[in-house]
């Protein structure tokens, strides 16, 4: 059964998506057998609501922040959530769930392609059923996070993509053209998670020697993970610390994947640095990134246009 399915929403998204490039046209194929998989849930889901629906997932931060932790939520709000199942260190993120168990200590490709949620990864349509607006920034809301200024999150990273070098990463020279001006109007908490701290994926993470410079040039600059050494014992993991900053915030430049999409759960105003992959041609920071939280996303592709937005948004108009 499956493979007939499979056979048909091929030929049915070969015509009708014949213009999508055929090294992207998968994505819109799974993206109709996600939604046929769903019709075998609508008398749950719809009619016979009760807790029944387990949902595991072992891909990659990003998919698990778009698609995933909103359908758990979806299923939370519906009365039908049960449980629960992810990575190490994600507790803080599925906060709603009636049992929740960290159970993946690596988040794979693989596991990015679970049917069984109605959305993985991207593709033409981002009109989603099931998906609810998960309210991180409501739920971590605190008093201890709050700076003397407003809070402005630097949201890095420096690690391989698609088997090459890291591409989409901010480098300390375009840093040290926006730290000085920005620091006098925010308190910049700088972002680049240690391996330790995370789950890793398939991505090697690099030494930027971004650390060092910050402490050198800038040390009135907050490290994350300078902020979790101290305060570990406040909180049950990095993402907790991060959930607890990014909400007291609402000014954000963020890079490709994760870090770009936790940022975008926060409102205000999320700049992404993307210079390449499959979300350009499928308008993900238009057409799905705002959904996460009404933030207002903007995209840009090159350092310079980083620096130049950046001054735009928050210096200009501050």
């Amino acid at each position: 059964m499956k493979i007939i399915a499979l056979k048909i929403i091929s030929l049915y998204t070969k015509i009708r998506h014949f213009t999508v490039p055929v090294t992207l046209r998968y994505f819109c194929r799974d993206t109709y057998y996600c939604r046929f998989q769903q019709l075998k849930y609508i008398f749950k889901d719809y009619f016979f609501k009760k807790p029944y629906k387990e949902i595991t997932f072992s891909g990659e931060f990003a998919p698990e922040l778009q698609f995933v932790l909103p359908f758990a939520y979806w299923h939370y709000k519906n009365g039908t959530l049960l449980k629960t199942q992810s990575s190490v260190h994600t507790k803080a993120l599925y906060f709603f769930s009636p049992q929740h168990k960290e159970v993946f200590t690596n988040r794979t490709n693989e596991g990015n392609y679970n049917y069984e949620v109605p959305r993985v990864l991207y593709s033409h349509n981002y009109n989603m059923s099931k998906w609810c607006k998960v309210p991180l920034k409501k739920h971590y809301q605190n008093k201890i996070y709050v700076f003397e200024k407003p809070t402005l999150i630097i949201a890095n990273r420096y690690n391989s993509e698609w088997g090459g070098p890291p591409i989409s990463f901010i480098p300390i020279n375009v840093l040290q053209e926006l730290i000085p001006q920005l620091k006098e109007k925010y308190t910049i908490v700088y972002n680049r998670a240690k391996s330790d701290y995370i789950v890793n994926d398939n991505s090697n993470i690099f030494d930027l020697e971004d650390f060092e410079w910050l402490s050198k040039y800038h040390p009135d600059v907050t490290i994350m993970n300078t902020l979790y050494e101290r305060d570990k014992h406040l909180v049950d993991s990095f993402n907790h610390l991060q959930l607890m900053v990014y909400a007291n915030a609402s000014c954000f430049i963020s890079t490709h994947g994760g870090t770009a999409t936790l940022a975008s759960y926060f409102g205000g105003i999320n700049i992404i640095l993307s210079k390449k992959g499959p979300e350009h041609y499928f308008k993900c920071y238009k057409k799905l990134y705002p959904k996460l939280s009404d933030a207002e996303i903007y995209h840009v592709k090159t350092d310079q246009d980083l620096i130049a937005k950046t001054k735009e948004k928050f210096l200009d108009n501050a």
